[in-house]
C-alpha cells in the first residue's frame, strides 16, 4: 500500500529494472538463435545440392559455415544460461531484501508500540478494572438486597404473636364437638350366622340421662 503512495523503495525499483533489461536480452538471445539455425539449416541444403552437382569444393565450404553458426548457436546458448542464472539470485536477492525490509517494518510497529504502551500505565489500568469491577459487585449486592429485610423486626414481638395463634388454635379444637369412632366390624366365622340380641328397652334412668345430655349440649 505504502508502494502505491510514495512509490516503489530504490532497490526494489532497480531490481525490477535489471530483471525486465535481462529479459530482453534473453528474448533477443532467442531469436538471434533461430535465425542462426535457420542459416545453418540452410547450408545444409545448398552443401546436398552442391554435392549432387559434383561440386566437391562448394559443398565443403557450405559445411563450414554451418559449423561456425553452430557454433554460434552453442555460444549464444551458455550466454542465456548465465542470463538465466542472473535472473534466478536476482529474484531470490529481492525476495530476501523484500523480506528483510518487512521485517524491519514489523520491528519498528513493534517498537512504537511498546513506547506508546508504558508497564506503569498497564498496572495502573489494571488497578482501576479491578476498582471497578469490586465498585459493579457492591451495587449489584446493595440492588439484590429486598426492601424491609427480615433483620428489621423485632423477634419478640414475632415470638409473642406466634403464642397468640397457638393459643387460639387449641381452643378452636377444645370447642369442636366430640365425635363417635366408628365402629369395628365384627368379623363373623364363616358358616355360621351370629345371633342379634333382641332390643333393649328404655327405662326411666335412660330417659333422664338423655334429656340432661341434651340440656348440656344446649
Amino acid at each position: 500500500m505504502f508502494s502505491r503512495i510514495f512509490g516503489k523503495p530504490k532497490q526494489e525499483t532497480n531490481a525490477v529494472t535489471t530483471l525486465e533489461k535481462l529479459n530482453e536480452t534473453l528474448e533477443m538471445l532467442e531469436k538471434k538463435e533461430k535465425v542462426l539455425l535457420k542459416k545453418a539449416s540452410a547450408e545444409v541444403d545448398k552443401a546436398k545440392e552442391f554435392t549432387r552437382a559434383k561440386n566437391k569444393r562448394a559443398a565443403i565450404q557450405c559445411l563450414k559455415r554451418k559449423r561456425l553458426y553452430e557454433q554460434q548457436v552453442e555460444q549464444l546458448g551458455n550466454f542465456q544460461l548465465r542470463i538465466h542464472d542472473q535472473m534466478i539470485m536476482l529474484e531470490g536477492a529481492k525476495a530476501t531484501t523484500e523480506t528483510v525490509d518487512a521485517l524491519r517494518t514489523g520491528a519498528q510497529a513493534m517498537k512504537a508500540m511498546q513506547k506508546a504502551v508504558n508497564i506503569d500505565d498497564v498496572d495502573k489500568t489494571m488497578e482501576e478494572i479491578n476498582e471497578q469491577t469490586e465498585n459493579m459487585k457492591l451495587i449489584q449486592e446493595a440492588l439484590a438486597t429486598p426492601i424491609g429485610s427480615a433483620a428489621d423486626f423485632d423477634e419478640d414481638e414475632l415470638e409473642a404473636e406466634l403464642e397468640e395463634l397457638e393459643g387460639a388454635e387449641l381452643e378452636d379444637l377444645l370447642l369442636q364437638p366430640a365425635t363417635t369412632a366408628p365402629e369395628t366390624p365384627v368379623h363373623v366365622p364363616t358358616g355360621r350366622i351370629p345371633t342379634r340380641p333382641p332390643p333393649r328397652q328404655n327405662t326411666a334412668e335412660d330417659d333422664e340421662l338423655a334429656a340432661l345430655q341434651a340440656e348440656m349440649a344446649l
